[in-house]
């Protein structure tokens, strides 16, 4: 009698067919690992491009090739790079976070595909405790994802944070790094931050507050400093740093025999304290030319309820009513009569000089719309 041969499996060793099964998952984890490492490269290759076009496309729009030139160009050309910079290292921890914790879990599926399951609870009650222990975390890193994306502040930035003040060093998903005045590097969590007064944006405001004797002409000494100011903002050094044309404020405070006269410039905020310098440098020439005793020379910044009533200037912008234009009616053209009551109210037309003779035209000739008879509102539809 013939017998068939049985499976080569069942004829295999326990052994051997241990090995055989650690062999498979040890090639699928070796496969997994290379899946994953393969998806963080071209992720964080995709990332590195796309930053990397951004980052040349502002330096060939200012025509450098030093990023720290950029300081030179317009402010949204740094602002640009720092935050598609700042932007691209997140997503690219993002990205590799990403990629190990869902390599782990393919690994250990493939060693085991119980074990995920037996440990469900255990994970939930672990993931729990984490969400009550690390929502401070969470806070900080959409906090600080918001900051960036928003543009708020960047790196090189004077800012308020109202912890700290200085000059920004570091912005991270979940730590700012601000250095102060003193030196004092200072760790703000992002999370922590409930306003930012940056510095560093747009423009700064120069005030200064020109002390002179009671019995000063004051519309003389006016005009001489808004013509010492105007001056300076046509210098070739000085030019390129200042925004707008000054302004005089006029009389500010009366402090017994001095008479304080407010001045106001607008300059870039990486500028401010050198225009400010040099500004007072030639007030207080111009003064002593007048012969005139300077009682005081100051800076001033504007805070708090007196900051918010200047905040546009001496000249604000006014708006004034404007009416709303009728709303045309719309007919089709072949429909366009007069309404006889319309017409019985509306006034007489004046009367219209009379024109020259005109030649007369072959009867071969065509007419034009000129001789054709005007119509006075009578309506010629049969």
């Amino acid at each position: 009698m013939h017998t068939q041969p049985n499976d080569p499996a069942e004829t295999l060793s326990p052994a051997i067919q241990v090995l055989i099964d650690v062999g498979f998952k040890a090639l699928w984890i070796a496969v997994t690992i290379v899946a994953c490492a393969l998806a963080a490269w071209l992720l964080r290759f995709v990332i590195r491009r796309v930053v990397d076009r951004i980052v040349k496309g502002a330096k060939t729009k200012a025509k450098i090739d030093d990023t720290r030139a950029l300081d030179r160009s317009p402010l949204a050309s740094v602002r640009l790079v720092q935050r598609t910079r700042t932007l691209g290292s997140i997503l690219t921890n993002i990205v590799n976070t990403t990629i190990v914790i869902v390599g782990v879990i393919l690994i250990v599926n493939i060693i085991d595909q119980g074990i995920l399951g037996s440990f469900a609870l255990i994970s939930a009650a672990i993931g729990a405790g984490l969400g009550f222990g690390a929502q401070n975390i969470v806070k900080d890193v959409l906090n600080g994802i918001l900051i960036v994306a928003e543009d708020q502040i960047g790196i090189g930035d004077v800012v308020d944070l109202g912890l700290a003040t200085g000059v920004v060093e570091f912005v991270s998903v979940r730590i700012t790094h601000v250095r102060d005045v003193n030196g004092t590097l200072w760790y703000v969590r992002n999370g922590e931050v409930t306003r930012i007064g940056n510095m560093s944006q747009g423009w700064s405001r120069v005030v200064i507050d020109v002390g002179l004797p009671a019995d000063t002409d004051i519309d003389a000494v006016e005009a001489t400093l808004l013509d010492v100011a105007e001056t300076l903002t046509k210098d070739k050094r000085w030019r390129t740093r200042i925004i707008g044309r000054p302004e005089v404020w006029g009389l500010e405070s009366v402090a017994g025999d001095t008479l304080s006269i407010r001045m106001v410039l607008r300059a870039k905020p990486s500028s401010k304290d050198d225009v400010s310098h040099e500004l007072r440098m030639r007030l207080r020439a111009a003064v002593h030319d007048l012969g005139l005793d300077l009682s005081s020379l100051e800076a001033v910044a504007l805070a708090g309820a007196d900051g918010a009533l200047r905040v546009r200037g001496a000249n604000p912008p006014r708006t004034e009513p404007h009416p709303l234009p009728e709303r045309p009616s719309w007919r089709p053209l072949g429909r366009r009569k007069k309404d006889p009551a319309a017409a019985a109210q509306a006034p007489a037309p004046a009367p219209k000089a009379p024109k020259p003779p005109k030649p007369e035209k072959p009867a071969a000739a065509t007419a034009s719309p000129e001789d054709e008879p005007v119509n006075d509102g009578e309506d010629t539809t049969k």
